[in-house]
């Protein structure tokens, strides 16, 4: 009846690839001793009365490995980005120095450093979780269209290259992963 099924592989590998954004998002936000702009990504800013990420409200630079800094465009936001920074929980201590934000980076310590690997081994988890969640939906379509008739070597077909791509990204997490928790344990 139904022989002619096509499982959408693509928004399937979109999805997963959408899983990936998202993962290298979180691990671009963990501190590994050197500094990054995108460390300040999660960071939001209490501006003209809404919820503003920092760099819609300043410059930021990162001038050498050890130092952010942000050029705060309009003056009377300066405090409020401090506050935002201070109250992100990055164990950051803002500087002010007129309209710029200095942002001196700290060596981390060894049990930082571990807790950091335990933090990114979640995200990780978390990204795992979600390529799992949509090979499930993948796999539902398939049981779904058996029901409606495709065969049964259709079906199993099917079944592989959803698993083969789930274990392609799964793959990549666990590298990303290991790459990462390389980065935070250099000293």
């Amino acid at each position: 009846m139904s022989d002619d099924f096509m499982l959408d592989t693509d928004d399937l590998e979109r999805r997963m690839e959408g899983a990936m954004a998202s993962l290298r998002t979180e691990f671009a936000s963990l501190r590994t001793g050197r500094a990054s702009a995108s460390m300040l990504e999660p960071v939001m800013v209490e501006a003209y009365g809404q919820r503003t990420p920092i760099n819609q409200v300043g410059t930021v630079n990162v001038p050498e490995p050890r130092m952010v800094t942000i050029n705060v465009w309009d003056k009377g936001l300066v405090g409020k980005v401090e506050k935002a920074i201070r109250e992100s929980g990055l164990g950051i201590n803002p500087q002010l120095n007129g309209t710029i934000i200095m942002l001196p980076i700290p060596e981390l310590n060894e049990e930082r450093r571990r807790d950091l690997t335990k933090v990114a081994g979640q995200y990780a988890e978390h990204a795992r979780v979600a390529v799992r969640n949509i090979r499930r939906d993948g796999m539902d379509q398939i049981k779904k269209a058996k029901n409606d008739g495709i065969s049964e070597d259709d079906q199993k077909l099917w079944e592989s290259e959803v698993q083969s791509l789930t274990d392609r990204y799964i793959k990549t997490v666990d590298d990303l992963l290991e790459t990462k928790q390389g980065e935070i344990m250099q000293v």
